[in-house]
């Protein structure tokens, strides 16, 4: 598949221990309606929220971002909307939002 035109996956862990604080209602509800307001316009496809177990230290919450192409994730990512976005963050947790790229093998 041409790299210009495949998706592009994000994935925005959180890691952390059971102790720390992550306001999944807030994450869900409010958070990410906030991203996609910011980065459908760009080309942001779709993002789902997944929740592993907190009974151990390592991952609290991952986001799965899907952008249209490397265009529309690079152009998220540089707008002016990331400031509104990382801006947020303090409200759900004190984490900071670790980026991954998903790439195929």
């Amino acid at each position: 598949m041409n790299t210009q035109t495949a998706p592009v996956v994000i994935y925005v862990t959180y890691q952390g221990t059971p102790q720390d604080a992550f306001d999944r209602s807030y994450y869900v509800n409010v958070h990410l309606p906030l991203v996609i307001k910011a980065w459908a316009q760009y080309g942001l496809l779709s993002l789902e929220a997944f929740f592993p177990s907190t009974e151990r230290e390592g991952t609290i919450a991952i986001c799965e971002c899907v952008f249209r192409n490397e265009a529309a994730f690079e152009a998220a990512f540089a707008s002016p909307e990331v400031s509104a976005v990382m801006a947020d963050v303090p409200h759900f947790t004190a984490m900071t939002p670790q980026r991954v790229r998903a790439v195929a093998l």
